[in-house]
């Protein structure tokens, strides 16, 4: 009897409910954004929150990013299960600890004034918002960690629904502020990204219980026992992936303080990745995909096929985006950003033409790295993303007559494309082996046994 071909269904219904959750989140971004630009000071508190607040708060929790792929990869049974939650709450709690030195103690002035040389204007509001950003890392090692487990047991519909309630509470914030219109847009943003992770968090670990309890338990033990030297070697790349990916967030905000049109860069490209984000996040959700459903019989072809159309699907509605008057209606009527910023909106995001497809790209490859437990590779191109990323800006700094914007999003992608290129390298090898494996399993189907 041969064994069943991975459905082009199965693909769908694990895909979505992860799109869907990373769509959602990616209007938390846009949402904060839309409403204080319709605030007080709205360059300086957008500035403050793009440029500052956001890019600091995602270096301090880089270490816990990578929780969900390693969750769905290992959580297989309850030992893995209980080494991995053990690690999650230490990394949690150290990474809070070092938030609250940056936020509320003078390293905050040496990085931000010293390091950074943000404008002057958005030094304070910044560091407030930031220290109301302090839940944010260990609620979200937390989810990312209960979430990788209910996505490895079939269950990656939670997460999309523990985004939902999620946007809820940031929505529910969101319009308290705008209703009374006096609080200023940093400590806005602050509460609103606090009390999204949290709610997020509280619901994700409820929904996990019982499937720890009557899925995971009963679980036989993994073929391989989980050891912590074996997952320190296949978490600690993955470590310096997200970390060193995320140094791009606080070097972009150096290098566009140091360009043409520094407040107006800062402010505007909160907006722009935001929108950007959006319609790289379909690609995104497709990396634990990969990860989850590669072990399945013959696959590959399959994931690939899944893969490919959503390439074709997500650039093409990008262009839609970017090409029609829709861009100037997002721009102007819902992120309400300000007139003397529309234009540079409208022509940076052309730059980013390619970055849908490239999302899509990298969870392939990534997820096939990671199916073969060879995270080095990863790490390897994130480094020569981050290594472009410095050479370019370093060229526009140095120019000195292109507007810092411009400068950021040709950085943006030109490193992107080297990051895939390099990944696409890298997994060649792991790519053969699955095909390998797939036609094997062509070749010579198991036998049925009859009693």
């Amino acid at each position: 009897m041969q064994t069943p071909q991975l459905s082009s269904h199965r693909i769908f219904h694990t895909w979505w409910p992860l799109a869907t959750s990373w769509l959602l989140m990616s209007i938390e971004l846009p949402a904060i954004n839309a409403v204080i630009a319709r605030l007080a000071n709205p360059e300086i508190s957008l500035a403050a929150f793009g440029g500052v607040m956001y890019p600091l708060a995602l270096i301090i929790e880089s270490p816990i990013i990578m929780l969900l792929a390693a969750s769905t990869a290992l959580s297989k049974d309850w030992t893995s299960f209980v080494k991995i939650r053990r690690f999650m709450m230490v990394a949690g709690a150290s990474l809070s600890l070092l938030h609250i030195l940056v936020a509320f103690t003078p390293i905050y002035y040496i990085v931000v004034i010293r390091l950074l040389h943000v404008p002057a204007e958005i030094v304070a509001p910044a560091r407030i918002g930031l220290m109301l950003m302090l839940p944010w890392t260990w609620s979200i090692a937390y989810r990312r960690f209960h979430q990788g487990m209910l996505i490895r047991f079939g269950h990656s519909r939670a997460v999309s629904n523990g985004t939902l309630i999620r946007l809820a509470a940031d929505i529910s914030v969101l319009s308290i502020a705008y209703a009374l219109h006096s609080i200023p847009g940093t400590i806005v943003a602050g509460c609103v990204i606090a009390a999204g992770v949290i709610s997020e968090a509280i619901y994700v670990g409820i929904v996990a219980r019982p499937v720890i309890q009557h899925e995971l338990k009963p679980a036989p033990p993994a073929e391989v026992s989980l050891t912590l030297r074996a997952f320190i070697a296949f978490y600690f790349p993955l470590v310096m992936t997200s970390l060193i990916s995320l140094l791009v967030q606080p070097i972009g905000t150096a290098a566009l303080s140091r360009m043409p049109q520094p407040i107006e860069s800062l402010a505007t490209w909160s907006v722009v990745s935001g929108l950007i984000f959006m319609f790289r996040s379909f690609g995104i959700a497709y990396n634990e995909v990969v990860v989850a459903l590669l072990d399945e019989p013959r696959s590959t072809q399959k994931l690939w096929r899944f893969s490919f159309i959503l390439i074709l699907i997500t650039t093409l509605a990008w262009f839609v985006i970017i090409a029609t008057p829709l861009s100037r209606f997002w721009f102007e009527t819902v992120s309400a950003l300000p007139t003397s910023l529309l234009g540079l909106a409208k022509l940076s995001i052309w730059l980013a033409l390619p970055m849908p497809a490239l999302a899509v790209l990298q969870s392939w490859y990534q997820g096939v790295i990671l199916h073969s437990y060879r995270t080095n590779a990863i790490t390897e191109a994130v480094v020569v993303y981050l290594l472009f990323t410095i050479l370019t800006l370093l060229i526009g700094v140095r120019y000195g007559k292109m507007t810092g914007l411009y400068v950021g999003m040709i950085s943006f992608m030109l490193s992107t494309i080297i990051q895939t290129v390099w990944l696409w390298l890298r997994s060649q090898h792991a790519l053969h082996a699955v095909r390998q494996r797939d036609e094997l399993e062509i070749s010579f189907p198991p036998v049925e046994i009859l009693p």
